[in-house]
């Protein structure tokens, strides 16, 4: 199997990189591009920036952060938030993103999926979901977590495919920022329903959490935030110790 990607997330707001529990609470943490520049140098195999406000605010994405980010590191990097049109994607990727990240406009207009990717290729073109459960099946969020589209999320998944992306990025809401561990079901059932990498996100609190995901799921990638912004973990540590389990990662 390929080497799992461990990729750091960083929610931006009004310039800032900010983290929350289960999208409130928000804490300044620190620039976007003194952070990139901490993970290239840390061994991150990839980044992933939200504009986390973009959507509910209905502004476009703010592109000032990402010229500086792609001028101060050397690994791939998505961006999303508040991306509604083929525009948006040409700008993210002028200023430097290796990828664009869709979620609110691509659950408003399905159609930008298949554009982009006719445009840009699939491989430009992430789609991330944001899902919580309702007690029976995983719903679909947008506008940064606000509001629920009552989307079954595992047929979400399967149509955002089918339409061109080439990418998931799996976000359980229900553990985000709760440091409990990610969502191992939830991310079997999204593996399960596509056939292109999956990334899960949400619940990373200590390294056997990497650990138990990797063992458990075939996640191509594994994305968490606070727990690398604050070093409680650092991931040249999380990289040795998965390879002592037997889990293939880039060193």
């Amino acid at each position: 199997m390929l080497a799992r990607r461990i990729i750091p997330c960083l929610d931006v707001k009004d310039g800032r990189v900010v983290k929350g529990k289960q999208f409130k609470a928000l804490k300044d943490v620190d620039t976007p591009e003194v952070l990139s520049k901490y993970y290239d140098e840390e061994g991150a195999d990839e980044l992933v920036f939200y504009d986390i406000t973009a959507s509910s605010e209905r502004r476009k994405l703010s592109l000032a952060f990402v010229e500086k980010v792609a001028q101060t590191i050397n690994i791939p990097f998505s961006v999303g938030g508040g991306v509604n049109s083929l525009e948006d994607f040409t700008m993210i990727l002028r200023k430097g993103a290796d990828k664009v990240s869709i979620n609110s406009g691509a659950v408003l207009n399905p159609k930008l999926i298949k554009e982009a990717a006719l445009k840009f290729g699939s491989q430009c073109v992430v789609l991330s979901i944001d899902a919580k459960y309702n007690g029976k099946t995983y719903d679909v969020y947008i506008k940064g977590g606000r509001e629920n589209t009552y989307i079954d999320a595992i047929e979400w998944a399967k149509e955002g495919v089918r339409l061109g992306a080439g990418e998931i990025v799996i976000n359980s809401m229900d553990a985000d920022g709760m440091k409990e561990g990610f969502h191992i079901d939830l991310v079997n059932q999204i593996i399960a329903a596509v056939n292109v990498p999956v990334i899960a996100s949400g619940g990373a609190g200590k390294v056997e959490d990497f650990t138990e995901l990797a063992l458990n799921t075939t996640a191509d990638g594994m994305l968490a935030a606070s727990v690398f912004h604050y070093k409680e973990i650092r991931i040249k540590d999380l990289k040795t110790r998965l390879k002592a389990a037997g889990i293939p990662v880039r060193i």
